[in-house]
Order: C-alpha cells, then sequence, then structure tokens
C-alpha cells in the first residue's frame, strides 16, 4: 500500500548499489518460502495484492524482481494495482493480512518505512472490510506475470 518500506534492508542496499545480495532470496526469504509452500500444499490459497505508485519507485522494482523467484515460485498468487486505480477504493489505512476469516494483522510502519508494530482484530466486521477491500483491489489488479515495470 505504500511504495518502500523496509529500505535499510541489506538485500536492498546491495541491490541499488548493484552488488550481489548478503544471501541469495532462497536462503533469506527461505523460512518464508516454507510456510506458504506448507500452506499452498494443504489447500490454502495464498494471495497477496500490492497497490504502487507509477513511475514505480526503485523499491517497488527491487520487490517485482523477487516476486516471481520467491512469492510465486513458494505458490503465492500476487498481483500489482497502480494507485492511480485504488482512489476509488475504501482501504484499511495499514498494509494487512487476513488469516481464516478468523483475524486480521496489519503492520504499521512508521515515517521512515520501518515496522513500528503490528496491530490485530479479531473483530468480524474489521475482518469482512479488510476481505471485501482486498476483493476490490484483487478484482483490478495486474497479475505478477502480466505486469511490467
Amino acid at each position: 500500500m505504500h511504495d518502500q518500506h523496509l529500505t535499510s534492508d541489506a538485500a536492498f542496499q546491495a541491490w541499488l548499489d548493484g552488488r550481489t545480495a548478503p544471501q541469495a532470496p532462497a536462503v533469506q526469504y527461505g523460512g518464508y518460502v516454507a510456510v506458504v509452500r506448507d500452506a499452498v500444499r494443504r489447500g490454502v490459497r495464498v494471495q497477496r495484492a500490492r497497490i504502487i505508485g507509477e513511475p514505480v519507485s526503485a523499491y517497488v522494482r527491487w520487490e517485482h524482481s523477487l516476486t516471481g523467484p520467491v512469492n510465486v515460485a513458494a505458490g503465492e498468487q500476487v498481483r500489482w494495482l497502480p494507485r492511480r486505480l485504488a482512489s476509488i477504493l475504501a482501504l484499511p489505512g495499514n498494509p494487512y493480512w487476513v488469516f481464516d476469516d478468523r483475524l486480521v494483522r496489519f503492520t504499521v510502519f512508521d515515517g521512515d518505512g520501518e515496522v513500528a508494530g503490528q496491530q490485530y482484530s479479531e473483530d468480524p466486521g474489521v475482518i469482512m472490510a479488510c476481505r471485501a477491500a482486498f476483493e476490490a483491489v484483487w478484482d483490478l489488479a495486474t497479475p505478477h506475470e502480466d505486469y511490467r515495470i
């Protein structure tokens, strides 16, 4: 939902400088990949929608370059929505994950794009609003394999 965060990430800094990342993406994100693969094998749908400004920031270019070999390879479905197309949508104020229609985890970032904390809600109304917002974004967004930077 924003164009850069966690810009202190060593892999991002290396990419910016044209250097090899300290760890290969498969190693750095291996724990995440294992969790997603396991969930997908159990029949769980893992979907991610990214709302981005265009032209894209350096961070989004880096994120896009990792999405195929990390997220999609793990079994995640990813779509991209240019922010100009999101103006008509009612969206939560922070990025979030909905887990099994029972829990929403919001990630709160500080002004420098670093994680400041998480907030959780089990309120059915909040969950329903977040699901509806996600579905609206998903319907407008472009699948990763079709989105060109």
